[in-house]
């Protein structure tokens, strides 16, 4: 797996696959017992004309690309996690069969970018 591999699977299993899960909950609340404010809202936005239902789907998928982009950068290094002068290095390696491939070099393409 390359960098550009592993943001598209971002991609695919975060990104949709977190709008996917929020509208489906939205649609219906899970569980036989849902909790009451996942009814509360799914009650909201089942009230809601078409209009504004893909309104608040289009704020859904931004609200995703923006915390998988932030994480992408955190992960790059472009964005700290720790506070002070005195900070880790992450890395991101990539492993099958007994080969690595370091995900978050520096020096080549960002994950954040390839987003």
């Amino acid at each position: 797996m390359d960098k550009q591999q592993f943001v598209t699977a971002v991609n695919a299993k975060v990104v949709a696959g977190s709008v996917e899960g929020l509208r489906q909950i939205l649609l219906q609340p899970p569980g036989r017992e849902p909790h009451k404010d996942l009814v509360e809202e799914s009650n909201w936005f089942k009230s809601l004309n078409e209009e504004d239902k893909a309104m608040v789907e289009k704020i859904i998928i931004r609200s995703v690309e923006q915390a998988t982009f932030t994480f992408l950068c955190i992960l790059d290094g472009v964005s700290a996690i720790e506070d002070g002068p005195n900070k880790g290095i992450l890395k991101l390696v990539y492993e099958k069969d007994g080969k690595q491939v370091l995900l978050n070099d520096e020096d080549s393409d960002y994950l954040h970018d390839l987003m």
